[in-house]
């Protein structure tokens, strides 16, 4: 089940589901129920208090699997064989793919195209959060990037944010869903693009950057609050030049995206992320088509894409091409090779992308008030049940 609108949520059955061993960045409890009425989770307990909200409610037994809230995904550009760059149904095939795999909420990300095109998607997507509240927005991670740290980007569509004028289009045509940019704060124009962009409610992000540390410092305190795939196409960490990796570790306010496949970030590197930068760790999964698909040629944008034993790479060869990753396999590696608790690994997954799109009231927790988004997984972290706004989607 892929399809969601908003009358999905007005019209979602009471729910509960218990005897679950919940897990969130409150910690574990087990023996755990939640009802929820129409997308919000109403109450919860432990033991049998679930019995009082059961009358003509939608009752699952979790079997003493874990359920956790569902998964947010602020970065990633398509799955299921489809692009964020393509039509409505491209776009839905796309999100089916993540939502299986428990992700509930998502931000659709856009490579570097024409401006123009950009603008052509950004009213695709606006049009479809319109009628799909698990579509929280859309994220431009290009056209103002880096030439010399690109990565999977075209360099012949990549502009400088001195050009107020497309800045300004960007967020026009998006009609107030342009959730995130990612933008390289040594470019000409950036700072003054950031207060733009900032002004306009849209969550800045340094990225594909050869910043020093002190550039992403003065981009920091401009407004911009993210890292965009943290240690990916920037410059790393030396002894002598720290880099804007160090920079967004050291301030409180700037949440660092993790790639955690194990190909991307190794699983060592990410647990010093995770020690360094503790509730401010976002596991996004960067997912290009070829997520929940097989090996084979793709498309990344204007860009060939070859994809084998699930690790893509430009044609070309010169870089890694977005991931094959889907959320519940960043949670089990999380837990199982990065040697962090399996509540922050949650927590990296729910509540810090939901605190970084300002929604940490109502997303990432599995509390009455919010919204009823949850995931059911056994106990090797597969996901066997999906719920948003307390209807199924798995």
């Amino acid at each position: 089940m892929s399809e969601f609108t908003s009358a999905s949520a007005k019209t979602a059955a009471a729910l509960v589901i218990h005897s679950a061993r919940k897990l969130d960045v409150d910690g574990q409890v087990d023996d755990f129920w939640l009802a929820t009425e129409r997308d919000r989770i109403v109450a919860t307990g432990n033991g049998t208090g679930w019995r009082a909200y059961a009358d003509g409610a939608t009752v699952t037994d979790a079997g003493g699997h874990w359920l956790t809230p569902g998964f947010i995904d602020v970065h990633s550009h398509g799955a299921g064989g489809c692009a964020y760059e393509g039509d409505l149904d491209d776009l839905r095939t796309a999100l089916g793919t993540h939502r299986r795999h428990g992700t509930t909420r998502s931000v659709l990300s856009l490579v570097a195209n024409p401006v123009p095109q950009l603008c052509e998607s950004l009213r695709l997507i606006a049009d479809l959060a319109d009628s799909d509240p698990l579509v929280l927005g859309s994220h431009l991670e290009g056209p103002f990037l880096n030439p010399d740290k690109r990565g999977a980007h075209n360099p012949d569509f990549l502009i400088t944010p001195d050009d107020l004028e497309a800045v300004e289009l960007l967020i026009a045509a998006a009609r107030d869903t342009l959730r995130q940019i990612t933008i390289a704060p040594e470019l000409p124009g950036a700072m003054e693009a950031i207060d733009v962009l900032v002004e306009a409610g849209v969550v800045v992000a340094v990225g594909h950057t050869d910043a020093t540390e002190q550039q992403a410092e003065r981009a920091f305190d401009a407004g911009a609050r993210v890292l965009t795939h943290a240690f990916n196409a920037m410059p790393g960490i030396h002894h002598r030049a720290p880099g804007p990796i160090v920079a967004a570790m050291d301030d409180p306010r700037v949440t660092l995206e993790l790639i955690l496949d194990g190909f991307h970030v190794h699983p060592d590197v990410a647990h010093l992320a995770f020690v360094q930068a503790p509730h401010r760790i976002a596991l996004i999964t960067d997912a290009m088509a070829a997520a929940g698909s097989a090996d084979g040629v793709y498309q990344l944008g204007s860009l060939t894409v070859n994809v084998v034993n699930g690790q893509a790479m430009l044609a070309d060869g010169t870089s890694i091409a977005g991931s094959t990753l889907t959320q519940d396999t960043a949670l089990k590696i999380a837990v199982e090779r990065t040697r962090i608790a399996p509540s922050t690994a949650v927590e990296a997954l729910t509540l810090t992308p939901a605190s970084m799109l300002g929604r940490e009231h109502e997303l990432g927790r599995l509390a009455a008030g919010y919204l009823a988004d949850a995931v059911l997984l056994d106990h090797e972290w597969s996901v066997q049940r999906v719920w948003a706004a307390g209807a199924p989607l798995r």
